[in-house]
């Protein structure tokens, strides 16, 4: 039961991190895929490949011993095809499509050199690995380039043996240097590929696929069938893929734990319809954003309790009323709220103070700003666009203590929720979520209060 960080957003700090990994395995996690992205210490090179937050290695180290220590499996995550990387013009001219940096040309050598070095620089930071994640998902614009184009035109050469060639390349550039790390890749550009295709490519051979769905409507015979297809094309062994946030809503901010719950039922009902030996694992997903240049999804902290659920109804091979109180024990809330997005107990687990306050400013800050800017009869009526552009206003102006309380309110909330962002978080993060979030209400109060005062 491995737990996907994505580290592409909102990555937090090592301290806090240090902080979850003893309750991720008490849970029930056995293991981690760090998806680092750009977070990840490169050098030489590489160096700008790394964001301003990015981990230093001694950091990187002390994570990943803490991990080890604790029994958890670490499975590094290059997410190709690469899109922090093409997005540098200094790797621009790498891109199967001149003007998107969404996919790697698979025809030129520095390519594969590159994905090399990538993959080497990964290496050398981890001990023991049994696994690597290798991405290849979504690749949706592989084969528009003018190579791929002409390529194409050969005769017997598709699209399909266009992507199963470069998933052999970069499975096999692993399996050269490193014959005891098993590649993994998401499944979704193999899934409608017919078997002989499959066989043929020598893919099978090299690489473990991740199935992935995060409904909570999963054809489940449709996932058995599947399977026992990737069987006979000579896949050894499949993961699955679930989530547990970052799956609902490109900019949600609450996950929704009901959801989340019923997506991991499904997988269970999947697993206990396929033989014992073919499953290897299966990963909890945390997506942090939607691709890289996505705007941020739920925050890990907020996600907590949705993670425990979900872990603890893997473990348990279903939810019931004692796996409820075992996670409310574990995360210190008397009262888990599993279809709602509110709980009446704030919480002892790492984060949980943030937590409690996304929920206070997703739920009521918007509203209360709205509530007061478009339906209070004396703002809309004596205090228009058209009094404020003027300056016109009359004495009487019975709405200013209410809307300097709620400014107040409101400030004193976010000064709170920035305090513990500032534990968890790095200054980027806090501002793209505040920016996202906060701001665009917090800002219209702001300059209601403002014109009161200067008419």
């Amino acid at each position: 039961r491995l737990v996907h960080l994505d580290l592409k957003g909102a990555a937090p700090r090592v301290q806090y991190l240090e902080q979850v990994l003893p309750l991720l395995r008490a849970l029930g996690a056995t293991g981690l895929l760090l998806e680092y992205e750009d977070t990840f210490p490169y050098a030489g090179p590489l160096e700008l490949l790394q964001a301003p937050h990015a981990y230093s290695p001694t950091e990187l180290w002390a994570l990943l011993s803490h991990a080890r220590a604790l029994g958890l499996d670490v499975v590094p995550l290059l997410p190709f095809p690469l899109q922090f990387v093409l997005k540098h013009r200094k790797f621009a001219h790498l891109r199967e499509v001149k003007a998107l940096p969404n996919a790697l040309n698979p025809h030129k050598e520095e390519s594969l050199a590159l994905v090399k070095a990538m993959i080497d620089q990964v290496m050398a930071l981890h001990e023991d690995l049994q696994w690597f994640h290798i991405g290849c998902d979504e690749v949706y614009y592989l084969g528009e380039g003018e190579e791929s184009k002409q390529w194409l035109q050969q005769q017997d050469n598709t699209p399909e043996k266009l992507c199963l060639s470069h998933i052999k390349a970069v499975a096999t550039c692993l399996a050269l240097s490193y014959p005891m790390v098993t590649p993994i890749v998401w499944d979704d550009m193999l899934r409608g590929m017919s078997e002989k295709t499959l066989a043929e490519s020598g893919v099978p051979q090299l690489v473990q696929p991740m199935i992935w769905d995060y409904a909570t409507d999963i054809d489940v015979e449709g996932k058995v069938q599947l399977i026992e297809k990737y069987r006979r094309c000579g896949f050894s062994k499949v993961w699955f893929a679930s989530a547990f946030k970052g799956a609902t809503g490109v900019n949600q901010s609450l996950p929704l734990i009901g959801h989340h719950l019923r997506n991991q039922l499904e997988w269970l009902e999947v697993a206990s319809r396929s033989p014992a030996d073919v499953l290897e694992g299966i990963a909890l997903t945390g997506w942090q954003r939607y691709d890289h240049f996505a705007v941020l999804c739920e925050l890990l902290p907020v996600a907590i309790p949705s993670l425990a659920v979900c872990l603890q109804t893997l473990k348990n091979g279903g939810y019931s009323e004692t796996v409820k109180e075992y996670v409310e024990k574990l995360l210190g809330m008397s009262n888990l709220e599993i279809d709602t997005f509110t709980s009446t107990s704030l919480g002892t687990f790492p984060g949980s103070n943030i937590l409690t306050l996304v929920t206070e400013v997703s739920f009521y800050l918007k509203s209360s700003v709205d509530e007061l800017l478009e339906r209070n009869g004396y703002v809309t009526g004596w205090f228009s666009p058209y009094h404020r552009k003027r300056k016109i206003i009359h004495p009487m102006h019975q709405f200013l203590p209410d809307a300097v309380s709620l400014l107040s309110k409101w400030n004193a909330v976010v000064q709170d929720l920035q305090a513990a962002m500032e534990q968890v978080f790095h200054r980027c993060a806090i501002e793209e979520w505040m920016e996202e979030n906060v701001y665009p209400s917090l800002q219209k109060l702001q300059q209601l209060v403002d014109d009161l005062d200067e008419a």
